[in-house]
This record gives C-alpha cells, sequence and structure tokens, in this order.
C-alpha cells in the first residue's frame, strides 16, 4: 500500500492557514492543479497571462507535468519564472518510453528530480491502447522510474490506458517502500477505481466528467461514494480534457451546481482546442455536484490532499 505520511510540519503549516485565506474560499476558492501541460507549445505566447488566470480564478499552486526529459527540464525552468506557483515533475511518458537510454536518461531524470521545485516522479506508467512504444519496453521504463521514486522518496504520477492488471503487478514489486501514487487523469469504471483505492492510490479527477457515459463509469463511482474525498485530487490536464458543461449527457443538477464566475473563467479563456488551469473551478464544482457536497468542502479537501502529498510549500 502506498505510504502517503507527510511531513508534521507540512500539515501544521497548512492547518494553520490564515483566517482570511480561509474565509476566501468562500469566494474563490483555495485550489491546486496537480496536473497541467505547460510546456505545451499552445502556450508559448501567453503563459504569463494563462498563469494570471488561474490565479484569479483560485488556482494558487499548479504542477507543469513533465513527460520527457527535455519537458521535464522546461518544466522544471518554468518554477523558477513562478515560484511558489508552478512545482515540476520529471518523467517518461510510456508513449515515449522507447527513446529511453539508459544511464544517460535515468541520470538525467534523477538530476532534475533532486531538485526541490520538483515534487514528483512522473508521468510515467503504460499504455496498451495505443503503444506507441511496445509494451515491454513499457514495462522496462517503467519498473526504472518506480525504482527511481522508491529511492529519491518522491510521489509517483502514474499515466495508465488499458493496463491496470500490469502497472498494479509492477508496483506490488516495491509495495514496502512505494511513496504516495497518484493515477492521473483516471478515466475507468467503478471496478478499476476501487482496485486502486484499495491498494492506497489517489485518483486525479478531470474534465472527463464531461465525457463519461458509461453506466458504471467515474461519475457513478462519485456518485455513490465509492471514491473517498481523502483520496481525490483535482486537475485540468491542461491544454487536454476541457470540461465541456454543455455536454447533452451532463445531469442537469451538475449544469446548476455551476456558478457564473466558474463559467466566465471557462467560456472566456477555454476552448476544445486548448483548456488552461483556469478551468479547475468549475472541474471542482462538477466533482462537488456528482458527491453530493459543497464545491467549498472539496476544494479545500483535495488542496489538503495536494500537500499532503506533494509537500508544496506555502
Amino acid at each position: 500500500m502506498a505510504n502517503d505520511s507527510s511531513s508534521s510540519s507540512e500539515l501544521k503549516q497548512f492547518d494553520n492557514t490564515d483566517a482570511s485565506l480561509m474565509s476566501q474560499c468562500y469566494e474563490n476558492y483555495i485550489l491546486i492543479d496537480v496536473g497541467a501541460n505547460l510546456t505545451n507549445k499552445k502556450y508559448n505566447r501567453d503563459l504569463d497571462s494563462v498563469i494570471q488566470r488561474a490565479k484569479d480564478a483560485g488556482v494558487q499552486k499548479i504542477m507543469v507535468i513533465g513527460a520527457s526529459v527535455k519537458s521535464s527540464k522546461e518544466a522544471l525552468r518554468l518554477t523558477r519564472i513562478y515560484p511558489g506557483v508552478l512545482y515540476s515533475t520529471a518523467g517518461i511518458h510510456p508513449h515515449d518510453a522507447k527513446s529511453w537510454e539508459d544511464l544517460d536518461t535515468l541520470d538525467e531524470l534523477e538530476t532534475i528530480a533532486m531538485n526541490t521545485e520538483c515534487v514528483a516522479i512522473g508521468e510515467c506508467g503504460l499504455d496498451y491502447n495505443r503503444n506507441f512504444s511496445d509494451p515491454e519496453t513499457q514495462r522496462s521504463v517503467f519498473h526504472k522510474q518506480v525504482e527511481l521514486a522508491c529511492r529519491i522518496k518522491k510521489p509517483l504520477i502514474i499515466h495508465e490506458r488499458g493496463a491496470q492488471n500490469d502497472v498494479v503487478e509492477v508496483l506490488s514489486h516495491y509495495r514496502n517502500k512505494l511513496p504516495p501514487v497518484l493515477i492521473h487523469s483516471f478515466i475507468g469504471n467503478a471496478d478499476e477505481a476501487k482496485i486502486y483505492i484499495d491498494e492506497g492510490f489517489y485518483l486525479g479527477i478531470t474534465g472527463y466528467l464531461c465525457k463519461d457515459k458509461s453506466d458504471s463509469g467515474l461519475r457513478q463511482v462519485l456518485e455513490m461514494g465509492n471514491i473517498p474525498l481523502d483520496k481525490i485530487l483535482v486537475q485540468t490536464d491542461a491544454p487536454f480534457m476541457y470540461p465541456n458543461n454543455r455536454a447533452s449527457k451532463l445531469p442537469e443538477h451538475v449544469k446548476k451546481g455551476l456558478t457564473e464566475r466558474s463559467m466566465t473563467f471557462l467560456h472566456r479563456y477555454c476552448t476544445f482546442q486548448r483548456n488552461e488551469p483556469c478551468a479547475l473551478p468549475a472541474i471542482v464544482e462538477m466533482v462537488a455536484a456528482f458527491m453530493k457536497k459543497t464545491p467549498e468542502e472539496v476544494a479545500l479537501a483535495t488542496a489538503f490532499n495536494a500537500l499532503k502529498i506533494f509537500g508544496l510549500s506555502q
């Protein structure tokens, strides 16, 4: 089972958040986006504005995902430009597993990951839906990144598509020393969610909620209360996973739970072609509606979870 212990000083720091910040959540949620691809070329021209809009929407911290050595280095560079707001990860996406060069890649990833601004290893894992890298190579590269995370004691961010059995099997080899594990952009069904929760892993929820139409899918999992709030984190996966609140299958009570403020950010600045972190309030409101909780409760709980897992400084 994943070890989700964190230092008492970090938790105390969060618990002692000043009263003005706590009261602010009712006007402007306290949010942490644990997965945005801000190194994507779609943000080359206006990243300053993208980050400012996120902050205006209440997104106080954003984790920039590394999916290759190049993007991991760029993600780390961005954390130096936006200190205290951006944090980075370092990993090789399963699509790019074929690019792994044994010692060179591992050394480069470890060098990046040892920086304090880099808070996790990943996005790594297995993707059998597209198989841009062959499964055997994916598993080998995944093992190496899990070993790195265990050695330097940083959380894992895992990409999984059509490969849950093998992901769990790989991680089982490290059960006694496994750091906290986040399943990035979870899109599975109730049975798959239960397997991950039983392993002690966390699930990252995105705007996929708007696409999910399965009777036993993510919406159903949230509605039935099968995912504890202390195992959920929220992420935009920007520029992907646009939360289309106009989707025909989105329940009416969920649409009614969306506030004018969140819709202003979503409709003014986000599109199917380029989602942004400022869409996170809308995602939180949807999660809250499905779970029959208040958005403030979901926002604070997921922000606390992010702090606990990744040790983000205040």
